[in-house]
C-alpha cells in the first residue's frame, strides 16, 4: 500500500517541493526514513508514532518505508512530521488517500498530536501557490501566512482537525488576509526627525541618503546625535511595495522572526552590536540562516561605533554592498540570501572621541588616531557615498525650541518626489552604473574640470568619483532639475569630508 503526500523543504529563502512517499509492506514491524534526512527528520518516527497513538489512531504493525524525494536534497527539522503521519494514515486506509492530492502539508507534531509552529512559512506559501496547490500549516503560523494568503492557506492546531477536514466531517476555513490595509503602513511609531535640534548639515545629508539610497557615514565626538540621526532614517523612507515587502517578510520568516501584518511594509532597521561576529552579520551556521545584512534587506543597516567592529567582520560587507546578495557555501550546498541594504554608520574621530572638540582636549597621540581610523579600510570607506561630520552643538541651540527642524513627514514628501524621478529612470541613484550613470550625470565643461581637479588633489578612486556623481544626481532630483549644475557637484564633494582632510584649501580655491 502506497500513499503520496506533498510538502516543502526550506533552502535559504526558497521552498523546494518534497514528495513524501509512504509504503506499507509485510515483515517485522519497523519504520525507516530515506532521502537524505538529517537528525531532526530521523527523530520524527518517534514523534509521529506517539502523536498518532495519543490522537486515537492505529499505528500499523507493518514494515513502513518513508521516502523523501528528491533524494539528493537535504531535509531538516520537524516540518515533515505532519505529512509523514498523514501518509501513514492514508497508506493504512484510515483517511482517504485521494484527499491529499490538492494540498501540501507542513507541521511539527507534539507527542499529543498538536501542531507546533515552523520557520520559513512564507516562502512555502508562495511556492505552493505557484504549483497550484493549497498549503495546510500549523495554526500558530496563521498570522504570518495571512500576509501572503489568497484563500489558499489552511491552518489547524491538531492532527485530528486536519483529518476531520480531509474526511469532510469539518472543513477548515482558509486563512483570511489582514483586515487592515497593509499598504497604509503607519510611521507613527518611528522616531521623528523634528526631535533633532540644530545639525542642519547632517539632517540634509540624511535626506539625501534617503532620497537616493546612499550609504552614509557620520563622524564626530560622543553625544552629538549620530545615533539619534540614524534612527530617524526609517521615518523618511518610502513604504515598501508589494514585491519588496514580501521579499523582506520571507527573509524574516526563514530567520524565525516573522513580521506583524500591521507594519510589514516599513523598511527594516537593524543595529547589530559592535561585538557581532562575521557569521552573525552575514549569516551562516551548519544549516545556513540569514544574518543581519539579510534581515536589513530593503532597509537600513546601522553600524554604530564602526571602528570597534573587527576589521575582518567589516570587510565581509564589501561584496554584498555592491552585489545586493550574500552566498553562503557549505560542503553539501550553497545558499543565497538577498542583502540589498543601505548602510548608515557612526564613528568617533579618535579613540577618546574628542579630537577637534571645541572645549575638551583630546588625549590621543597622532599614532593612536591613525591606528584607530585605519581599522576602516580604504575600499570600505569608498563604499560610503557621504562622509558627514556631526559637530558639537551649543547649549542654547539644544535648549531652544525654535531650533527644531522639519518633521519626518515633510522631509519624506521631498524624498518621495525624488524617488519618483528615479523610478522613471529605472533604478535608485545609488545603483546607477555604466551607460545609465553617464546619461543621468552629464556634466558641463566647467563641472568636468572641477571634478577632475578634485580627483587629483584628493586622490579619489574611480569608485569615489562615481559615488560623487550619484549624490550630485540625487541633489538635482531633490530640486527637480534635469541637469547637474556646478553647485550640485560642490555640495556632493562637501559630503566627502574624510577624503577632504588633505588638500581641502586647494579645492575651495578652485
Amino acid at each position: 500500500m502506497l500513499a503520496i503526500v506533498h510538502s516543502r523543504a526550506s533552502i535559504g529563502v526558497s521552498a523546494p517541493e518534497v514528495t513524501v512517499e509512504v509504503h506499507l509492506s509485510g515483515g517485522l514491524p519497523a519504520l525507516s526514513i530515506v532521502g537524505l534526512p538529517e537528525t531532526g527528520v530521523r527523530e520524527s518516527k518517534d514523534r509521529v508514532r506517539s502523536a498518532l497513538l495519543n490522537a486515537g489512531f492505529e499505528f500499523p504493525a507493518r514494515r513502513i518505508t518513508i521516502n523523501l524525494a528528491p533524494a539528493d536534497l537535504p531535509k531538516e527539522g520537524g516540518r515533515f512530521d505532519l505529512p509523514i503521519a498523514l501518509g501513514i494514515l492514508a497508506a493504512s486506509g484510515q483517511i482517504p488517500a485521494e484527499s491529499l492530492a490538492e494540498l501540501e502539508f507542513m507541521g511539527e507534531l507534539s507527542l499529543d498530536g498538536a501542531l507546533r509552529p515552523l520557520k520559513g512559512i512564507l516562502p512555502a506559501v508562495l511556492a505552493a501557490r505557484e504549483a497550484g496547490r493549497s498549503l495546510l500549516i500549523p495554526q500558530a503560523n496563521a498570522e504570518e501566512a495571512a500576509l501572503a494568503s489568497q484563500s489558499d492557506v489552511l491552518a489547524a492546531s491538531h492532527i485530528l482537525t486536519v483529518c476531520e477536514h480531509l474526511t469532510g466531517r469539518a472543513r477548515l476555513v482558509p486563512v483570511p488576509r489582514p483586515e487592515t490595509d497593509a499598504g497604509q503602513s503607519s510611521v507613527a511609531d518611528v522616531a521623528d526627525l523634528s526631535d533633532v535640534r540644530g545639525q542642519q548639515v547632517p539632517r540634509r545629508a540624511l535626506e539625501v541618503a534617503a532620497a537616493g539610497g546612499h550609504n552614509l557615514l557620520f563622524f564626530g565626538p560622543p553625544g552629538t546625535g549620530k545615533s539619534m540621526l540614524a534612527s530617524r532614517l526609517p521615518g523618511i523612507l518610502p513604504a515598501l511595495d508589494d514585491a519588496s515587502a514580501m521579499e523582506v517578510a520571507s527573509v524574516h520568516s526563514v530567520a524565525g522572526r516573522p513580521l506583524k501584518p500591521g507594519g510589514w511594509r516599513l523598511p527594516p532597521f537593524r543595529s547589530p552590536h559592535h561585538t557581532a561576529s562575521a557569521v552573525a552579520l552575514v549569516g551562516g551556521g551548519s544549516s545556513p540562516r540569514p544574518g543581519e545584512i539579510s534581515l536589513a534587506h530593503r532597509g537600513v543597516l546601522f553600524l554604530d561605533e564602526l571602528p570597534e567592529f573587527e576589521r575582518r567582520v567589516l570587510e565581509v560587507l564589501r561584496e554584498p554592498m555592491e552585489t545586493g546578495e550574500i552566498a553562503i557555501s557549505r560542503a553539501a550546498r550553497q545558499v543565497t540570501f538577498p542583502a540589498r541594504f543601505q548602510v548608515v554608520a557612526a564613528m568617533n574621530p579618535c579613540p577618546c572621541g574628542y579630537s577637534g572638540h571645541p572645549s575638551i582636549e583630546c588625549q590621543c597621540s597622532p599614532g593612536q588616531v591613525v591606528r584607530y581610523r585605519s581599522k576602516i579600510s580604504g575600499p570600505l570607506l569608498d563604499r560610503f557615498d557621504l562622509h558627514v561630520e556631526v559637530p558639537v552643538q551649543a547649549g542654547e541651540v539644544l535648549l531652544s525650541r525654535s531650533e527644531s527642524g522639519e518633521s519626518s513627514a515633510r522631509v519624506r514628501e521631498r524624498v518621495l518626489q525624488a524617488r519618483a524621478r528615479q523610478s522613471a529612470r529605472g533604478c535608485l541613484n545609488a545603483s546607477l552604473a555604466g551607460k545609465a550613470l553617464d546619461e543621468a550625470c552629464r556634466l558641463e565643461a566647467d563641472s568636468e574640470k572641477l571634478l577632475a581637479g578634485a580627483m587629483e588633489r584628493l586622490g579619489l578612486s574611480a569608485r569615489a568619483l562615481h559615488r560623487i556623481l550619484r549624490v550630485a544626481r540625487t541633489l538635482a532630483d531633490l530640486e527637480g532639475q534635469e541637469a547637474l549644475a556646478r553647485h550640485h557637484l560642490m555640495e556632493a564633494l562637501g559630503y566627502r569630508q574624510l577624503d577632504r582632510q588633505q588638500g581641502q584649501s586647494a579645492l575651495v580655491s578652485a
